[in-house]
């Protein structure tokens, strides 16, 4: 029982090294609003009711866990005007689409219960949501446990929308998509942005630079980090070394 004790405690510490970490690594906010709960980031946009940005560290560790799923989805009390909320979403025809995954939340009951947080959520098609979006988000856990930890930065892309739903007009983007970092060894980086919208395509399809999306999205990723790695990183379509085998 002490053995178990001190594992976890040790977990604890090793994962508060890396978020402190991590906190050097969060993108530019084009909001202002830019929120910290206990295991992820997010800057949030009042006049399209979601983040434009979630940002959070994924390690072996948080995938390994076994808390169970609490759906509790509610309004995020740290938002200055306080967050959407799940009546937003109701017979709209949309899905409460996590930015920061459920599964990836898995250490503990926080963690597990923050990623209902609205502020979390935003407007997905439900074919996109359960498809394509739900294969990237299972191909990310599978390389953080290859490597033991990356950074992920996703959102909508704010900036092209499909309309509102709810009586908070929540915008529906476009498209969505995800940045991750792998700092291990040289460090390497891989972006994809996707249609929201059903997709049968191979996830690679999907793949562009950092740079693209920064173009899109008028958001700085991972600015802390040295300009001539950060160059070289964000400016190519890189696909090597990232295993798309399933």
């Amino acid at each position: 029982m002490r053995i178990k004790s001190i594992t976890t405690i040790l977990t604890l510490i090793l994962f508060i090294s890396f978020a402190s970490s991590a906190q050097l690594l969060i993108p530019t906010s084009t909001t202002g609003q830019i929120v910290r709960h206990t295991y992820y980031t997010l800057s949030y946009s009042e006049k399209d009711e979601q983040a434009e940005w979630v940002f959070y560290t994924l390690t072996s560790e948080m995938l390994n866990g076994k808390q169970k799923r609490t759906n509790d989805f509610r309004q995020d009390t740290l938002i200055t005007s306080i967050s959407a909320q799940p009546l937003d979403y109701k017979h709209s025809g949309y899905d409460l689409g996590h930015l920061c995954p459920a599964q990836d939340m898995k250490l503990n009951k926080t963690s597990m219960s923050e990623s209902f947080l609205m502020s979390n959520m935003s407007p997905q098609k439900p074919s996109f949501n359960r498809g394509i979006w739900k294969k990237l988000e299972a191909k990310v856990r599978k390389w953080a446990i290859t490597e033991g930890r990356i950074y992920v930065i996703t959102g909508g892309v704010l900036t092209s929308n499909k309309g509102k739903i709810g009586v908070d007009s929540v915008s529906i983007p476009k498209y969505f998509y995800k940045v991750v970092y792998d700092p291990n060894g040289q460090g390497k980086m891989i972006a994809f942005l996707i249609p929201n919208e059903k997709s049968i395509k191979p996830l690679r399809t999907y793949v562009v630079s950092v740079d693209s999306v920064e173009s899109l999205t008028g958001i700085v990723f991972f600015p802390e980090l040295p300009d001539t790695l950060e160059n070289l990183l964000e400016s190519r379509k890189d696909l090597s070394g990232w295993s798309f085998i399933k």
